[in-house]
């Protein structure tokens, strides 16, 4: 009885301790991130395939967005330092909803007016608009619309945060009321 006892007390302990160094985050959205192509702002390529074994963090943008592009912008440079502060090793991804506009060089200047450190961040462009619009749409589930004789485009505000698998897991506000904390908790347990 005394053997029965402590090895359930040791199973007991193995489990807790299992829990507690779990790198898994609860309910997950679980979507599937599609291969995808463009090229960064310094003009290499890029695709969604080489992020594969990378956590990263993704969101949409624009450089003549008017009005929430700024904010986030500047809300994913805080996440960025804050990564950097904790050491965690992440990836960022902003996918531009106009492309037609968004050139290598436009995408640059956007990241230094911003003060975007580029060893970790990507700007991506050089795709057509409705192959923007389907990938935001089917792997974010977002919006990313621009309008005949519009030049701004209807998109998402969100963060999102993509396990090394491919996995969209969270999404979290990106212009407002933007849970930093929790967005950097979050990629530390699945990053580390």
């Amino acid at each position: 009885m005394k053997r029965f006892l402590l090895l359930s007390l040791f199973a007991g302990i193995v489990v807790f301790l299992a829990a507690c160094g779990s790198n898994e985050l609860e309910n997950t959205l679980d979507w599937e991130v599609q291969s995808f192509e463009g090229t960064t702002q310094e003009g290499e390529s890029f695709s969604t395939d080489d992020m594969e074994g990378k956590v990263w963090l993704a969101n949409f943008i624009f450089t003549n967005c008017n009005t929430v592009c700024p904010p986030m912008t500047r809300n994913m440079v805080k996440i960025q330092e804050q990564l950097k502060k904790e050491d965690i090793n992440a990836e960022i991804v902003s996918f531009s909803v106009d492309p037609t506009v968004d050139s290598p060089e436009v995408l640059k200047e956007f990241g230094k007016k911003y003060g975007v450190d580029h060893s970790n961040w990507s700007f991506i462009t050089e795709y057509t608009q409705e192959e923007i619009s389907t990938f935001a749409q089917e792997s974010f589930k977002t919006s990313a619309v621009k309008t005949e004789g519009n030049d701004q485009v209807i998109h998402g505000t969100a963060f999102y945060l993509i396990n090394e698998e491919g996995l969209v897991l969270k999404k979290y506000k990106g212009n407002t009321e933007v849970p930093f904390e929790q967005i950097v908790e979050d990629t530390k347990t699945i990053a580390n």
